[in-house]
């Protein structure tokens, strides 16, 4: 019999939930939930505990929140939020205010007030009945991250400096004030937006994060605000959507949204509905080979998800292409994470089906990193990476646009040149490949590789910063 205590990794939107219980009462918490919930219902099933709490940390912006749907899945569950702030919600739920108390067998939980991502977060703060005003841990939510801490400029223009006003008291007021070797958890990991270069582990202590991370070394609140309000990267354009459907709580769906399987000819006739958004969603290279015309290319990796949400409309539905029709649950359940719930069909058979069938193709150039560095004066090169990886290095000439804002910045590239695309890895630039292509670009190439491949080539690389080109 002990202590029950378990991180839930989603990759794509790199968000941790937890679950936390004590397998002697057989009773557990979740901080935190995706949407697709059936995880935390299996690994409670899996530890003999029943959930009985359901626990987040503020209104989330970067992905649907779950804890409705888990509610109505486990009923003896009841929804406890913060009303720091002001905060309000749309659905049935307990209230939570700073110092409010939970006892789940040997773990005393304690809600602490700590505004700066938003005004409503809370953490929590874990420890032992004997001893609970000692913590071994605590869920910082969005506040506190491994190496990095919450964007504070998600509330709007005008009020930044506030909230990172906010940021800097939680930080140094609270987090600071704990003994090093308190464990943080936070409730996002590597490649989330909600934090500027967030670090690779999933945990980490206050001791450590006191010594190393950037956020936690200034010695005023001016400073930190500048800081802090320097370095968030570009906000995803889904995020304000994410917010207010959460507040106001999303459709309990009570399972996967349903997908027609569509044989070559109808699904051909439901592309020509303007209502419907195509997504292919094999990898760049079999994307490249061979795709049906206006397909935007969306790997079904766990990045999907994010990609998505700053790239699709919600209202519209969906027209799938899957590397395999047994793949269809999993790229479900990775659209419904950024709130994709209506889809109008799958394409039944795949590509191969569509081949079988005579219809016709496109397909995309793939360029590597070598001919790019033979390529001549013509070819327009664009660099799709964040801000951030551009400052850090890029291939010399290069033309930078951020992904998420290229839709919006077409106008700045020449449609009558060679273009040759390229992000970390290539899964970023065959998305945007696949945007050129659907705007009309006529000679596009793909890089598989991409910047990865470049620096492993030992070629030069430029950076922002006195643009100089240099060996690496």
């Amino acid at each position: 019999m002990a202590l029950i205590f378990e991180c839930i990794q989603t990759d794509g939107i790199a968000e941790l939930s937890y679950l936390v219980g004590d397998d002697s009462e057989g009773v557990a918490a979740v901080f935190d939930p995706r949407p697709d919930v059936e995880c935390y219902i299996q690994l409670a099933r899996e530890k003999r505990v029943s959930i009985t709490h359901i626990f987040e940390t503020h209104i989330h912006a970067d992905f649907i929140s779950g804890a409705q749907e888990l509610c109505a899945r486990v009923e003896s569950a009841k929804i406890y939020l913060s009303h720091e702030g002001g905060a309000r919600y749309g659905f049935d739920h307990e209230k939570l205010k700073d110092g409010d108390r939970f006892t789940f067998g040997s773990v005393i939980i304690t809600v602490k007030h700590a505004p700066g991502h938003t005004l409503e977060l809370v953490a929590y703060l874990l420890a032992e009945e004997d001893h609970p005003d000692a913590p071994w841990g605590v869920l910082t939510g969005d506040s506190l991250f491994v190496n990095s801490a919450g964007r504070p400029d998600l509330l709007g223009r005008g009020r930044e400096k506030k909230q990172a006003a906010l940021q800097y008291h939680t930080l140094y007021d609270f987090y600071l004030k704990l003994a090093d070797g308190v464990t943080i958890y936070p409730a996002h990991g590597h490649g989330s937006p909600c934090g500027a270069d967030i670090g690779d582990r999933l945990s980490s202590t206050i001791g450590y994060e006191r010594r190393f991370n950037a956020f936690l070394q200034f010695k005023d609140e001016k400073c930190f605000t500048d800081y802090a309000l320097a370095s968030v990267p570009p906000e995803p354009v889904y995020y304000p959507r994410m917010k207010r459907l959460n507040a106001k709580g999303p459709k309990v769906l009570g399972n996967l949204p349903t997908v027609c399987a569509l044989p070559p000819k109808k699904f051909l006739k439901a592309i020509g509905d303007r209502h419907t958004v195509l997504v292919d969603t094999r990898m760049m290279l079999g994307f490249g080979g061979g795709h049906i015309q206006g397909a935007l290319n969306i790997g079904g990796s766990p990045a999907l998800s994010l990609w998505a949400g700053w790239l699709l409309d919600p209202a519209k539905p969906i027209l799938l292409v899957l590397e395999s029709d047994e793949q269809l649950n999993e790229i479900v359940c990775l659209f419904l994470r950024t709130g994709y719930t209506k889809f109008a069909g799958y394409l039944v058979g795949g590509m191969k089906a569509w081949d079988n069938a005579g219809l016709p193709l496109e397909a995309v150039g793939q360029m590597t990193v070598h001919e790019i560095r033979r390529s001549k004066k013509e070819l327009q090169l664009l660099d799709v990476r964040s801000p951030g990886e551009w400052q850090g290095g890029h291939i010399p000439k290069a033309r930078h646009i951020f992904l998420g804002e290229l839709r919006a910045r077409l106008g700045e590239l020449d449609k009558s040149r060679p273009t040759a695309v390229y992000c970390d890895s290539g899964y970023r630039a065959s998305i945007a490949a696949s945007m050129l292509k659907q705007e009309g670009f006529g000679c596009v190439y793909n890089v598989p590789g991409s910047w990865q491949a470049w620096k492993r080539s030992g070629y030069p690389v430029e950076k922002e910063i006195g643009k100089k080109e240099m060996k690496k």
